[in-house]
């Protein structure tokens, strides 16, 4: 007797440039074989950016994600064919520097490429001339050589995918505009078109710069913002001519002018994103008739802004001197699209279920994004970490149609700029702010910015404290940016007195129902059936045994829970699978959190209470609801720099009172305010993890030295089963603690780690050890015994450090349990 097999599920792709045809073919090639791609222009070139990409990839990128796109992308293209002409013509990659800052910079680059595993070295002047005979020698001090790059031909990839994926029963049609989207009790059922309606259990946005406007059909906010960019192409140069292919020298970038150079036969193709931001609303754009009624080649080229280029038509000659000889024959200002961190939207909506986002995607990532996506929704989950692209990491105030336009029209302007790691935002500023930030401005608080956040790094007014510590090893230029030595000062107080930490921004959740127990005990890893009072670290698993997120859960009540998170995401994944008896509600824009911590601590708060803050009285990792002085407080005994102290939570109207109370009965104790940066060297000291950082969806709870936190004989919690086995198996790689050998050495995260000369992993977070006197690295890398040698690349150079034993500092937990 047969079983009738399931039916493969319904989906809609709208848009088929080569973000929408790469998804019908990977999906296809999964299994999910009933594919409808709707487009409005005409294939196979309808009119989107990919019909006027230039089609430059770059492999390399300070984020791994990206890396791992764009090297899908490359191995794909290469791999497809039409009518005998390759989708990827793999002429290589060089990047020039024409400042010693810029040189510097490609260094690090060649650092993220062996980081990430793409080939890449740094050449001399010399060999840049000769990969590019066209450059003027005298301007160039050096560069980045990448010989897998190259051209991605766009149309013919969408094509040949868009063949494979109709001969496995995927349909393409043309000329469909997208009118709406059809849904039923919370889920998508069809998309309707001005040439009928299509059903639907899965509908795939990936409409490229027209995905705002799809997603408010859907009611769902596409945080993305199209900008024109400026390409032209140069009259036939006598250097070139002759050429048989269509490019042979590698795609060429000069950063320090915001130019990107390839060859068309006998031109040049020159692209800038040296001109002013150019915004385009997405609701505004033609159709492909009206745009070339409106004399357009196409909706997504925009007339040329001849005096945005003449700047940068100077910066290319003097590059090229050939180019002084020759004219622009044509140009465009081309649309495509950025969102506020630069990176694509991508994911389901909870708000629509089966409503799916693969949005701001450019040519270069486009198949590795397609991948991903398919096996997020064939799968349940994809195959690389993709929480930088989860539509759900967007805070609220993110998603505001001024902030979108703002931070996408500036990371259109940073796109070739030198970016530090810790480089904040500049606007909007500032936007968030906790209830104590007048005190921390009378302070001379230095602020960096997170999530809209004002996060103080240090505060000006413990500079005399520097005096105190001794000499620093001198860092250089680089390390020094958004650093003081006033960072040393604040960890020192923290491990010898007191000092207040602003933890607001840390996500609180408020966990509630009778059924809330049992839902937090199916969702996380550690036992949480215990007293009210308690407190439990725990992780948040995919069905894989990946790890999503940690967790600190507080059981405040039989069935009240608080529950500290990390991302937007982390709430959304939890609001997914609440049953409807529980209710979780984002506590953290009406409340506020101190972090009181130092060997003083309790000398502190004790005389401000009637509870007893003995440690007999209120253990380790243990919660109370109290007072402090006239404050209501939920009182937290954690610390996450490993020193005692409880976090202090309160409601925001209460939050500068709390503030002033603690200011005001520290002062006999010698108590500081203390920034981000002496917290993360504390907590790297002490081995605690970073979400994201440190460990993502990739990585088991094993491999990430946070197996502590599983109960494997706990009744069924997510991703249990994939565990199994684990727990008695060596993992064949490790979130490896490193100190480096020389105390005067810094590094600062996503840096190359060598054992025996070779690539072998990457740091995760690093951070100067003010009590060890080194500086503290996580990496990941394969398993190796303590005392292993290693080396650490930092532009260029290769510095020593060895593999220790956690925690680094206090192992026996002496300074916390006190």
């Amino acid at each position: 007797m047969s079983s009738t097999p399931a039916p493969r599920p319904r989906v809609v792709v709208i848009g088929a440039g080569i973000v929408g045809c790469s998804l019908a073919d990977e999906l296809t090639a999964r299994g999910w074989t009933d594919v409808t791609v709707l487009e409005q222009g005409p294939l196979p070139a309808p009119g989107g950016s990919t019909s006027h990409a230039p089609g430059l990839v770059f492999q390399t990128s300070p984020s791994r994600t990206l890396t791992a796109f764009a090297r899908y992308t490359v191995e794909k293209f290469s791999s497809l064919q039409v009518d005998g002409v390759s989708c990827f013509n793999q002429v290589g990659g060089l990047e020039l520097a024409t400042t010693p800052e810029r040189l510097a910079d490609l260094h690090r680059k060649a650092g993220y490429a062996a980081s990430w595993g793409v080939r890449g070295e740094i050449v001399s002047t010399d060999r840049c001339k000769e990969l590019w005979p066209l450059i003027d020698r005298s301007a160039v001090l050096g560069g980045f050589h990448t010989p897998d790059d190259g051209l991605a031909r766009a149309l013919l990839a969408a094509r040949a995918q868009m063949e494979r994926a109709t001969e496995r029963g995927a349909r393409f049609l043309d000329r469909h505009t997208v009118t709406g989207i059809e849904k039923a009790d919370g889920s998508v059922t069809g998309v309707v078109t001005d040439r009928g309606t299509f059903p639907a259990d899965h509908v795939v946005s990936a409409a490229g710069f027209w995905g705002p406007v799809i997603g408010h059909m859907a009611g769902v906010d596409v945080p993305l913002q199209p900008l024109a960019h400026q390409y032209a192409k140069t009259r036939p140069l006598p250097e070139l001519t002759g050429a048989e292919s269509e490019a042979s020298m590698p795609i060429l970038r000069f950063q320090d002018r915001d130019l990107y150079f390839r060859e068309h036969h006998d031109r040049i193709g020159v692209g800038s994103y040296a001109h002013r931001p150019l915004p385009v609303d997405p609701f505004g754009i033609l159709p492909y008739d009206e745009a070339r009624a409106n004399d357009m080649a196409m909706p997504s080229s925009y007339p040329f802004t001849e005096e945005d280029w003449a700047p940068s038509w100077d910066d290319c000659r003097r590059l090229l001197p050939a180019l002084c000889d020759t004219e622009i024959e044509e140009g465009f200002n081309g649309v495509f699209s950025f969102t506020p961190d630069g990176m694509p939207v991508l994911g389901e909506s909870r708000r629509l279920r089966g409503f799916w986002l693969a949005e701001a995607v450019w040519v270069t990532h486009s198949a590795g994004v397609a991948k991903a996506v398919a096996e997020w929704m064939v799968d349940g989950r994809a195959s690389i970490d993709l929480h930088e692209c989860d539509l759900a990491r967007f805070e609220d105030v993110q998603r505001s149609p001024s902030y979108v336009l703002e931070r996408g029209s500036q990371q259109f302007v940073e796109v070739y700029d030198i970016l530090h790691p810790l480089q904040p935002m500049e606007q909007p500023r500032p936007l968030r702010v906790s209830p104590f930030y007048a005190r921390q401005q009378q302070l001379g608080a230095r602020f960096l910015e997170g999530g809209g956040w004002e996060r103080p790094q240090w505060y000006e007014a413990n500079a005399p404290l520097v005096d105190s510590i001794g000499p620093l090893p001198e860092r250089d230029a680089w390390s020094a940016r958004y650093w003081s030595p006033i960072a040393a000062a604040e960890a020192r107080t923290t491990r010898e007195k007191v000092a207040l930490y602003d933890m607001t921004p840390l996500r609180r959740l408020d966990v509630t129902g009778p059924g809330a127990l049992a839902f937090l005990q199916r969702m996380t890893t550690n036992n949480l059936r215990k007293k009210p009072g308690a407190v439990t670290y725990t992780l948040l698993l995919d069905e894989s045994g990946g790890v999503r997120s940690d967790l600190t859960v507080a059981r405040l009540a039989p069935d009240r829970f608080q529950v500290g998170a990390n991302s937007p995401a982390d709430l959304d994944w939890l609001l997914r699978h609440a049953p409807q008896d529980v209710h979780i509600s984002d506590l953290t824009y009406g409340t506020c959190c101190i972090g009181v911590w130092g060997p003083l601590a309790r000398d502190l708060v004790q005389p401000l209470t009637r509870d007893d803050f003995s440690h007999e009285g209120f253990g380790y990792f243990r919660a109370k609801e109290t007072y402090v002085g006239h404050v209501p407080v939920t009182a937290l005994r954690l610390s996450y720099v490993g020193e005692l102290g409880w976090e202090l939570y309160t409601t925001a109207d209460l939050g500068l009172r709390l503030w002033d109370t603690l200011w005001e009965a520290g002062g006999s104790h010698g108590v500081i305010a203390a920034g981000r940066s002496a917290f993360n060297s504390l907590r790297l000291e002490k081995g605690y993890r970073a979400w994201g950082t440190d460990m993502t969806d990739e990585h088991n709870p094993y491999e990430a030295g946070v197996g502590f936190a599983v109960r494997m004989d706990k009744d069924g919690f997510v991703g249990q089963e994939a565990l199994q086995g684990l727990v008695a198996q060596e993992p064949a790689r490790r979130l490896t603690p490193l100190l480096l050998d020389d105390p005067s050495a810094v590094v600062l995260g996503k840096e190359p780690v060598y054992v025996d000369g070779a690539p072998a992993g990457y740091v995760t977070s690093a951070s100067y050890g003010y009590s060890l006197g080194r500086c503290v690295a996580y990496a990941w890398l394969p398993a190796l015994a303590t005392g292993t040698g290693v080396h650490i690349g930092y532009f260029g150079e290769k510095v020593p450090a060895t593999v220790s034993e956690e925690p680094l500092f206090d192992p026996k937990m002496n300074r916390i349990r006190r």
